[in-house]
């Protein structure tokens, strides 16, 4: 296999990635509406369609500005910040922008539903196949691993056995997917209560995964994704710290 792959449509390359990225939000928001049309919405139309704008553009800032904050040598050495800052991403800076977008909605126009269980399934999905293009673009983008003398290790363009992250995710989004359909259906959860375990398990698997990245690192060895991990599971440590919370409680 060679790295990156592309593919060819009539007279057009296109890098998979680019393909798998429009795909991966096209099918991701397909299965928003379709859960949302049978499984019905605890908001409103008008202030469900004021979440989706305030997730949208607080995931393009978050991922672009933490995306940046990857490598801040190179920031301070480009000779257009604001391009560069466009053109880097994350999808951890994604989810977390995305997460104080709809919150900071939700306060100017008064919801008080949770607004996020319904996002999860299309989340994961939409992840799963922006992943298998990140795995096609190799060593050509920053989504591989350190060199590994591991038997699973791959050669992603360098000639050098890497960890080959992106499946490792993919592995990990579909296991999270299965843990929280099984506890679901077990438990009757209170609403954000998806959202909530979708958003820690996620964080927390990359908190560690970046520790088999290359990558800038900060304090204590950690990388910007690593601290913003941090931050995000702190927001989220009373629901960490007394999961029964999470379980809408049965009363006689």
């Amino acid at each position: 296999m060679q790295f990156p792959v592309y593919i060819h449509l009539f007279s057009v390359q296109l890098p998979l990635h680019a393909v798998t990225e429009t795909l991966g939000m096209f099918i991701g928001f397909r299965y928003f509406l379709y859960l949302r049309k049978q499984r019905g919405d605890q908001v409103n139309q008008p202030n469900r369609l004021w979440a989706i704008i305030g997730a949208i553009f607080g995931a393009l800032f978050g991922s672009r500005l933490l995306g940046a904050l990857e490598n801040p040598p190179g920031l301070l050495q480009t000779g257009n910040i604001l391009l560069y800052i466009y053109q880097s991403k994350t999808i951890v800076g994604g989810l977390l922008g995305g997460l104080i977008g709809v919150e900071l909605v939700k306060k100017i126009i008064g919801e008080r539903q949770s607004t996020g269980d319904l996002f999860v399934y299309p989340l994961i999905l939409a992840m799963i196949i922006g992943r298998i293009g990140c795995f096609s673009m190799g060593i050509y983008e920053e989504t591989y691993g350190i060199p590994t003398s591991q038997p699973w290790g791959m050669k992603l363009g360098d000639g050098i056995s890497r960890h080959p992250v992106s499946l490792y995710e993919i592995i990990f989004l579909l296991v999270l997917w299965m843990l929280l359909v099984m506890i679901n259906k077990r438990y009757t959860l209170v609403s954000g209560a998806t959202f909530k375990l979708f958003m820690i398990g996620y964080l927390l698997f990359r908190l560690l995964l970046d520790f088999i990245k290359p990558g800038y690192r900060y304090a204590f060895g950690l990388g910007s994704i690593q601290l913003a991990c941090l931050a995000g599971l702190l927001y989220y440590l009373p629901s960490i710290v007394f999961p029964s919370r999470l379980i809408q409680k049965q009363y006689a």
